[in-house]
Protein backbone atom coordinates (compact mmCIF):
# COMPACT_ATOMS: atom_id res chain seq x y z
CA UNK A 1 0.00 0.00 0.00
CA UNK A 2 1.44 3.09 -0.74
CA UNK A 3 -0.75 5.20 1.51
CA UNK A 4 1.66 4.67 5.02
CA UNK A 5 -1.00 3.58 7.90
CA UNK A 6 -2.46 5.88 10.06
CA UNK A 7 -0.08 8.60 9.60
CA UNK A 8 -1.58 12.49 8.94
CA UNK A 9 1.67 14.42 9.12
CA UNK A 10 -0.18 17.32 7.79
CA UNK A 11 -2.73 20.12 8.62
CA UNK A 12 -4.41 23.32 7.20
CA UNK A 13 -6.68 25.57 8.66
CA UNK A 14 -8.62 28.09 5.88
CA UNK A 15 -9.29 31.45 7.22
CA UNK A 16 -10.96 34.43 5.35
CA UNK A 17 -8.97 36.83 7.45
CA UNK A 18 -5.37 35.43 7.89
CA UNK A 19 -4.24 38.23 10.18
CA UNK A 20 -7.41 37.42 12.95
CA UNK A 21 -6.88 33.65 12.52
CA UNK A 22 -3.27 34.28 13.21
CA UNK A 23 -3.87 36.04 16.57
CA UNK A 24 -6.78 33.42 17.26
CA UNK A 25 -4.62 30.33 17.13
CA UNK A 26 -1.25 32.39 18.98
CA UNK A 27 -3.51 33.09 21.63
CA UNK A 28 -5.37 29.55 22.08
CA UNK A 29 -2.54 27.21 21.82
CA UNK A 30 0.35 29.76 21.70
CA UNK A 31 1.33 29.17 17.88
CA UNK A 32 3.76 30.45 16.08
CA UNK A 33 3.70 31.85 12.32
CA UNK A 34 5.75 32.04 9.30
CA UNK A 35 4.99 32.69 5.45
CA UNK A 36 5.92 30.04 3.55
CA UNK A 37 8.48 30.05 0.25
CA UNK A 38 6.40 29.54 -2.60
CA UNK A 39 2.74 30.34 -0.74
CA UNK A 40 2.75 34.04 -1.11
CA UNK A 41 -0.34 34.00 -3.16
CA UNK A 42 -3.06 32.16 -0.48
CA UNK A 43 -0.97 33.89 2.30
CA UNK A 44 0.46 30.78 3.57
CA UNK A 45 1.51 30.31 6.85
CA UNK A 46 3.64 27.47 8.25
CA UNK A 47 2.52 26.51 11.87
CA UNK A 48 4.99 26.15 14.93
CA UNK A 49 4.22 24.86 18.29
CA UNK A 50 5.54 23.08 20.59
CA UNK A 51 4.66 19.68 18.99
CA UNK A 52 3.91 20.98 15.81
CA UNK A 53 6.44 22.26 13.06
CA UNK A 54 8.99 20.97 10.38
CA UNK A 55 11.10 18.97 12.86
CA UNK A 56 8.04 17.50 15.01
CA UNK A 57 5.59 14.41 14.23
CA UNK A 58 2.81 16.73 12.71
CA UNK A 59 3.12 19.95 10.62
CA UNK A 60 0.60 22.69 9.51
CA UNK A 61 -0.58 25.49 7.79
CA UNK A 62 -2.61 28.61 8.06
CA UNK A 63 -4.38 30.29 4.65
CA UNK A 64 -6.16 32.21 2.82
CA UNK A 65 -9.99 30.63 2.37
CA UNK A 66 -10.46 30.09 -1.70
CA UNK A 67 -14.10 31.28 -1.30
CA UNK A 68 -17.21 32.32 1.35
CA UNK A 69 -16.75 31.04 4.13
CA UNK A 70 -19.15 28.74 5.74
CA UNK A 71 -21.84 29.59 7.53
CA UNK A 72 -21.84 29.62 11.18
CA UNK A 73 -23.50 26.29 12.90
CA UNK A 74 -23.08 25.25 9.23
CA UNK A 75 -22.87 21.18 9.08
CA UNK A 76 -19.47 20.66 7.50
CA UNK A 77 -16.97 23.56 8.32
CA UNK A 78 -13.78 21.84 7.25
CA UNK A 79 -10.44 21.59 7.32
CA UNK A 80 -7.34 20.06 4.92
CA UNK A 81 -6.06 16.85 5.66
CA UNK A 82 -2.89 16.17 3.91
CA UNK A 83 -1.33 12.13 4.11
CA UNK A 84 2.05 11.56 3.39
CA UNK A 85 2.54 8.87 0.06
CA UNK A 86 5.26 7.11 -1.70
CA UNK A 87 4.99 9.24 -4.80
CA UNK A 88 2.93 12.39 -5.20
CA UNK A 89 2.39 12.60 -8.94
CA UNK A 90 1.09 8.37 -9.33
CA UNK A 91 -0.98 8.71 -6.18
CA UNK A 92 -2.48 12.12 -7.53
CA UNK A 93 -3.20 9.97 -11.09
CA UNK A 94 -4.51 7.66 -9.65
CA UNK A 95 -7.44 9.84 -7.57
CA UNK A 96 -8.17 11.56 -10.81
CA UNK A 97 -8.38 8.34 -12.75
CA UNK A 98 -10.68 6.69 -9.77
CA UNK A 99 -13.62 9.20 -9.34
CA UNK A 100 -11.70 12.55 -8.01
CA UNK A 101 -10.94 15.59 -9.51
CA UNK A 102 -8.02 18.41 -9.59
CA UNK A 103 -7.93 20.72 -6.74
CA UNK A 104 -4.39 21.35 -6.84
CA UNK A 105 -1.87 19.69 -9.16
CA UNK A 106 1.54 18.32 -7.50
CA UNK A 107 4.31 21.12 -6.90
CA UNK A 108 7.32 21.30 -5.53
CA UNK A 109 8.06 23.60 -1.92
CA UNK A 110 11.16 24.19 -1.39
CA UNK A 111 11.65 22.88 2.06
CA UNK A 112 8.50 21.37 2.72
CA UNK A 113 8.45 18.76 -0.64
CA UNK A 114 6.41 17.78 -3.72
CA UNK A 115 2.49 18.32 -2.57
CA UNK A 116 -1.20 17.73 -4.67
CA UNK A 117 -4.57 18.18 -3.66
CA UNK A 118 -7.34 16.37 -4.96
CA UNK A 119 -11.77 16.09 -4.36
CA UNK A 120 -12.31 12.71 -2.97
CA UNK A 121 -16.09 13.14 -5.98
CA UNK A 122 -17.68 13.46 -1.70
CA UNK A 123 -16.95 17.11 -1.55
CA UNK A 124 -13.95 16.79 0.61
CA UNK A 125 -10.16 18.01 -0.93
CA UNK A 126 -7.65 16.01 0.36
CA UNK A 127 -3.75 16.58 0.07
CA UNK A 128 -0.76 14.07 -0.69
CA UNK A 129 2.97 14.76 0.53
CA UNK A 130 6.01 13.26 -0.53
CA UNK A 131 8.26 15.44 2.16
CA UNK A 132 11.74 16.73 0.93
CA UNK A 133 13.18 14.35 3.92
CA UNK A 134 11.40 10.74 3.55
CA UNK A 135 13.65 8.45 5.22
CA UNK A 136 10.35 6.77 7.40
Amino acid sequence: MCIRDSLMPHFEIHASDVEAAKAFYAGLFGWEFSPMEGGEEMAYHLIEGDQIGMDKGVTGGLMSRMGDAPQPGAPIRGGTMTFEVDDCDERYAWALDNGGAEALPPEDYPGIGRCAYVEDGQGNVVGLIKPVNMER
